[in-house]
């Protein structure tokens, strides 16, 4: 491009100074033009490099999560078998373990999908350069000011402070969950900790609502047995042994095998009843 703008300058019938200047001009341009696409080259370069840090990460989060959980698992199982002692609290850290493990894998998702959108950039950029187009501003916008926290953190947040006995703080944090990201896939989980929450400061009442919400309003939730299970034990607490017994049943039912079955089961021998409504 440069070659032919020189031949058509010293063809033309312009002053030599005013072709002297468009000549000046242009190289300019083309200089600009390839000092823009080295610099986003280097950060293209810096963020693969940061994200691929990530996934590795991640991954290696993965995998000690799913040795985690198998033990706390097996540890459960063994406990049940052996004493058959009250497990509530051990219970919920191993979902918590579960939750996390989802979550982790859902970032990870996240992260392959950034490295998939930078190797188009790169693939866009290199295109354009060599059609003569400048390179557009590497980078975005930053998020709005006054934006609520993002899901991963409020939902993380919510964990920990759960996990902490910070129930107060857990609970603000999944409401906040709920109010800003209701239509995600960990917006029933969400729900069920606040049942959790009201569960363990013997609010049994208002957990029952809780759980009951979990049910109703997310009908494809991996919490559903669990949610039907403690709305069951909370009506228990609350001296509602039929309806207890009831939901106990349903459970029995609709999920066997699973160790929310076990303990549905353990729960109505200890309440004198038996898996199935008599006829």
């Amino acid at each position: 491009m440069l070659a032919g703008a020189v031949g058509g300058a010293l063809l033309a019938p312009a002053p030599v100074g005013a072709v002297a200047r468009e000549i000046i001009e242009l190289q300019r341009d083309v200089a600009l033009l390839l000092q823009q696409q080295r610099d986003l080259q280097r950060s293209l370069d810096e963020k693969h490099a940061v994200q691929r840090t990530l996934l590795e990460q991640s991954l290696d989060s993965v995998s000690k999560l799913n040795t985690a959980l198998g033990s706390t698992q097996r540890i459960v199982q063994d406990v049940q078998a052996n004493s058959g002692a009250r497990l509530d609290s051990m219970s919920t850290q191993v979902q918590g373990l579960a939750d996390n493990l989802e979550e982790v894998k859902a970032r990870l998702g996240k992260v392959n999908q950034q490295l998939a959108e930078m190797q188009n950039t790169l693939q866009s950029l290199d295109s354009k350069v060599a059609g003569g187009t400048p390179a557009p501003p590497a980078g975005g916008g930053a998020p709005p000011p006054g934006s609520p926290p993002s899901a991963d953190l409020l939902y993380s947040n919510g964990l920990r402070d759960l996990a902490g006995g910070k129930y107060d703080l857990a609970r603000q944090e999944f409401l906040d969950y709920l109010k800003y990201y209701p239509d995600t896939d960990l917006a029933s989980n969400a729900q069920f900790y606040l049942g959790e929450i009201n569960y363990t400061q013997k609010q049994y009442k208002e957990a029952v609502g809780e759980y009951d919400k979990v049910l109703q309003n997310y009908p494809k939730s991996f919490k559903l047995a669990s949610a039907r299970l403690k709305k069951g034990m909370a009506l228990v607490e609350l001296g509602q042994k039929a309806g207890a017994i009831r939901e106990f049943r349903e459970v029995v039912r609709r999920y066997p095998g699973t160790d929310e079955s076990r303990r549905a089961s353990a729960k109505l021998r200890e309440l004198g009843a038996s898996a199935t409504a008599p006829r």
